[in-house]
């Protein structure tokens, strides 16, 4: 396990109750819904865990909830009792304050370096618990515990899978426009935690997960020999991808982890290639005299997109790996780019650049349904969260007098609706954020 990251153990404390089917649910597909009004208690306290940790925690998991646009986050000061855990609620009481869902946490020391946090999950109009957990964490990562229980809550009143207990790698840009110094960052998804992967003195670019987390290949112009590397997340190590003989860049992994598509400049020609990472091979996969690059995987390994101007500008293509056929997607106004295929396989995301705008939007596979997520002066690198909700992206902004760059990291759901920044430290400029799977 990586060293940032220690054991976390989970598991469903099943015998509690029931299980309430369909009571409480909210219809996420759709936008503009009601959202969930749910209450988080305070956290109950064993031993001697500090206040403040116990503060913390239950502000994480109201966080997390509240950014999705689909819960409603009661005032604590408008609850009307004070449940302790293995007590029922009173269900009256707090229905008569409109509260759908209530939440009730303990959290106790579990050796020496650890905490232990159980929860519980009610449906107020159903009278039911419809959710128990216990979850171990050290204390150095115990963000970690209210991340995954946010994520519990979310996937029983949603039916989707949670993303809270993911990170984002991403390039943090520093100094001026002219003398702009790019280094790889990583973070939790809101933003907590951001650590640098990569050292001041090397261009860094297009930084993407493997499926495992274990691995972020990148493009680095080290020795000012732009190529494919791939950092190991345990022990910090990077090594040249491979040498291919021309420079590569754009680099993706296959959805099974063993092979990285990259584009790959021959003779002038950029063309996507191929590389098996145990069987040290590269296979060509896009032929001709054009640019074809930004690949991205379906989830099922069955097929690519990827932006080419074959057809005499920039549109996204789909290539069958199993046939080697490809055909065009993308037929609206404009030119479109950095095709991203959404983990459940639904939608391929993109970046179009149209009447002096560029936008983030989606589309169905066969480039139907076509949805603007957002718009602005430049836009580029969506990515997905895992259960295909949310988008996440970088926004850069011209300043006043024109002369600074401004990039923000922003993620948006796949109505159009809840947009908002992550936050990164001042001074910083977030660019190519990559969402990760959930961690191990």
């Amino acid at each position: 396990m990586r060293k940032f990251i220690l054991w976390v153990a989970t598991f469903v404390c099943c015998a509690v109750v029931s299980v309430a089917h369909a009571e409480l649910h909210v219809d996420i597909v759709a936008g503009g819904v009601d959202p969930i009004a749910i209450a988080v208690q305070k956290f109950e306290t064993v031993g001697n865990v500090p206040a403040a940790d116990a503060k913390m925690l239950r502000g994480v998991v109201e966080n997390d909830l509240k950014k999705t646009g689909l819960f409603r986050i009661v005032n604590h000061d408008a609850f009307p009792e004070y449940v302790k855990m293995n007590e029922m609620p009173k269900f009256k009481n707090w229905a008569a304050i409109k509260v759908q869902a209530l939440v009730q946490a303990k959290i106790k020391p579990e050796g020496k370096d650890s905490y232990k946090l159980e929860f519980y999950l009610w449906d107020v109009n159903g009278h039911e618990q419809i959710e128990a957990q216990s979850l171990v964490a050290s204390k150095k990562s115990m963000r970690r515990l209210a991340h995954i229980m946010a994520d519990a809550i979310y996937e029983r009143l949603t039916g989707e899978v949670g993303y809270f207990d993911t990170q984002i790698v991403f390039i943090a840009e520093t100094g001026s426009v002219t003398e702009r110094v790019k280094r790889m960052a990583i973070m939790d998804q809101d933003g907590y935690g951001m650590r640098y992967l990569s050292d001041k003195n090397t261009f860094v670019m297009s930084p993407h997960f493997s499926p495992n987390m274990s691995t972020v290949v990148f493009l680095s112009y080290r020795d000012n020999d732009p190529m494919v590397w791939a950092l190991d997340l345990e022990n910090g190590n990077q090594t040249k991808l491979g040498n291919f003989g021309g420079m590569s860049f754009a680099p993706r992994f296959s959805p099974d982890g063993t092979r990285v598509a990259l584009s790959l400049v021959k003779d002038g020609v950029t063309n996507i290639y191929e590389y098996d990472i145990y069987e040290k091979t590269l296979k060509q996969l896009t032929f001709g005299k054009h640019i074809d690059t930004s690949p991205s995987y379906s989830p099922d390994g069955r097929f690519m997109a990827y932006n080419s101007d074959s057809s005499g500008s920039q549109q996204i293509h789909v290539l069958d790996l199993q046939s080697g056929k490809q055909k065009r997607i993308s037929f609206g106004a404009g030119r479109y780019a950095t095709p991203a295929w959404s983990p459940d396989g639904q939608f391929i995301a993109f970046t179009k650049m149209a009447d002096d705008t560029f936008y983030i939007g989606i589309m169905n596979p066969e480039g139907r349904h076509e949805k603007i997520l957002a718009g602005g002066w430049y836009m580029e690198a969506p990515s997905w969260a895992p259960g295909s909700r949310r988008v996440v992206y970088y926004e850069t902004e011209r300043t006043e007098d024109g002369e600074e760059r401004v990039s923000h990291i922003r993620t948006v759901d796949i109505t159009g609706q809840n947009l908002y920044d992550i936050g990164l430290p001042d001074g910083l400029n977030g660019t190519e954020p990559t969402w990760s799977p959930k961690l191990p």
